[in-house]
């Protein structure tokens, strides 16, 4: 990213936040790129980017309270549970993104990340690994994939886990704070620095 535009308050931000309503801004200000080490957040997160394939984040951010009740507030060990009769329900729930595809990917990845709880200690220790190192971080703005989404989609996919394209992957790590993808300028750019470099990996 290499431009703002202005917010409703006058401030700069990141492009994508051109014409955005007061949630998206949100979002935008108190949430992306702030780095994360709750498991729940992180499972969260990559489901919901999964659910976004093909569709925009403006249409799961609005839904994302009906996910969060769907699938049990993203408890992964819940959601591993889950069975044929769960997805029929969620198939039937008009406040998500009934997609078959989607929400049995949801469920295996909820398995997967259990078995890979247990190799790793947290989800967090796991995806932490990928955090591109220092002198990659210029060239992992701007783009859609990054050596550390294809290098994070290629390990999850041999984990079995699904709907984890390097594209996918990418959005996940810009949105957990594991880059600072805020545009120069953006208000929020150096609060999320702050909060990158306080922050303690797992």
């Amino acid at each position: 990213m290499s431009t703002t535009v202005p917010g409703p308050d006058g401030l700069p931000r990141c492009s994508w936040c051109a014409g955005a309503p007061p949630d998206y801004v949100a979002y935008h200000d108190r949430e992306w790129g702030f780095p994360v080490a709750d498991d729940r957040r992180l499972f969260e997160k990559v489901s919901l980017e999964g659910f976004q394939s093909g569709l925009s984040w403006r249409t799961i951010l609005d839904k994302r309270e009906n996910f969060r009740a769907a699938f049990k507030g993203f408890d992964f060990r819940e959601v591993a549970r889950f069975d044929e009769k769960d997805v029929a329900h969620l198939l039937a729930d008009a406040g998500i993104v009934r997609h078959r595809g989607k929400i049995e990917a949801v469920i295996n990845n909820a398995q997967r990340a259990c078995e890979l709880v247990q190799e790793a200690g947290t989800l967090a220790a796991y995806f932490w690994r990928f955090e591109p190192a220092a002198h990659e971080l210029d060239a992992h703005r701007s783009v859609s994939v990054s050596r550390a989404s294809r290098d994070l989609s290629r390990d999850l996919k041999k984990r079995g886990w699904k709907f984890v394209g390097p594209t996918t992957m990418h959005a996940f790590i810009q949105a957990m704070g594991l880059v600072n993808d805020h545009a120069d300028g953006c208000v929020t750019r150096a609060q999320v620095e702050e909060a990158r470099k306080r922050f303690e990996r797992p």
